[in-house]
């Protein structure tokens, strides 16, 4: 499923979510820096929708108590038994070479 927001328009999203939950958790932005060990900007960024970096997001993420958010990005994959049954099994020898002489 495909999204109709642009890049933009989801950063701000995702950084409206993240000033509701700091601001639902009594904080103010100079306090969650200091929590989450990242500069103030690197907040305030996060919150405008204009980009910080992974590690300033994640730190912010742990401060908040909301590191699970990160895995619903790439949740583990699981093979369902169906697609089990479709899948080759592993070679378990190699083939006879054609043509060679070595025995």
């Amino acid at each position: 499923m495909k999204s109709s927001k642009t890049s933009e328009e989801l950063e701000v999203a995702f950084g409206q979510q993240l000033r509701e939950l700091r601001l639902r958790r009594n904080i103010d932005q100079r306090q969650l820096a200091g929590q989450a060990g990242v500069a103030l900007n690197a907040v305030k960024n996060l919150e405008n929708g204009n980009g910080a970096t992974l590690t300033s997001l994640v730190k912010v993420l742990r401060a908040l108590e909301r590191a699970d958010w990160l895995e619903t990005l790439a949740p583990m994959v699981e093979i369902s038994p169906m697609q089990m049954l479709k899948t080759k099994q592993p070679r378990q020898r190699a083939s006879k070479q054609r043509g060679s002489s070595h025995v």
